[in-house]
């Protein structure tokens, strides 16, 4: 067989393999009943008739009952949020302190192999800036001379 041939039969394969998925997925979703598509689709609101249907204060109530029912929803789901919170700094903090030695090797291990490529970055970074940099430094030096001079 040569490599033509392979990549043909690798194809069909393929192809296969994707009608039969489809095939699986489509029986499936015929095989699902009427009353659990409908469980499926949202139902629909008529808003006019929900919140105006009556007067003004109708609507001022259904906004107060609306907001109150999200103000709930919110305060039930803060303690979980706390807590998973919580749970996620004290597994952070567990880890890095069981594997501490582990971490300090591998950055000396990375330093190490990045060396000359940090070496080379920093080179062309103070060359590029070089006058920025000086220009700091020297203002640096005068704001600290100043400071010692003034006392």
């Amino acid at each position: 067989m040569n490599l033509e041939e392979l990549k043909k039969r690798r194809e069909e394969n393929i192809k296969k393999y994707k009608q039969k998925k489809k095939a699986y997925y489509l029986k499936k979703k015929l095989a699902i009943s009427n009353q659990e598509i409908e469980n499926f689709v949202p139902k629909f609101i008529n808003y006019e008739e929900e919140l105006f249907s009556g007067n003004v204060t109708d609507f001022a109530s259904k906004m107060k009952e609306i907001a109150k029912k999200q103000k709930q929803h919110i305060e039930n789901r803060e303690e979980i949020i706390l807590q998973r919170i919580e749970d996620y700094r004290n597994k952070k903090k567990e880890y890095y302190h069981n594997n501490k030695e582990q971490r300090l090797q591998y950055d000396k291990e990375y330093r190490e192999n990045k060396k000359e490529a940090l070496r080379a970055y920093r080179r062309e970074y103070y060359r590029k800036n070089k006058e920025k940099i000086l220009a700091k430094q020297k203002e640096h030096r005068a704001n600290k001379k100043g400071l010692t001079n003034g006392i």
